[in-house]
């Protein structure tokens, strides 16, 4: 990915991505290289190191989420697997308007 679709996934103003990402990168977990379409621009990609970290980041928000979600009643589970099929819509409408 690039550094600009980055800084709008993420929020974050380009001086701070910026020097988030040569941290980042220092540490090994992301790398840099020439984007072959534009050999001004450089393209961002998580090394084997930081997928590990990624990948295990997220299965440890899934487990804390299930576990919570074991709490809820009946109806408030299906109220949100509802929400979640909104959600994933809104998803599926900001894909394709590019937001």
């Amino acid at each position: 990915m690039r550094l600009t679709a980055l800084t709008a996934t993420e929020q974050l103003k380009q001086p701070a991505l910026t020097s988030l990402v040569a941290k980042l990168e220092q540490d090994g977990l992301v790398s840099r290289r020439p984007d072959p379409r534009d050999g001004r621009a450089v393209l961002l990609e998580l090394t084997e190191e930081g997928l590990r970290i990624v990948r295990s980041r997220h299965a440890d928000r899934v487990a804390r989420l299930s576990r919570l979600v074991e709490h809820l009643n009946e109806d408030e589970r299906a109220a949100l697997a509802g929400s979640a099929r909104v959600l994933g819509r809104l998803t599926e409408i900001a894909a394709s308007l590019g937001d």
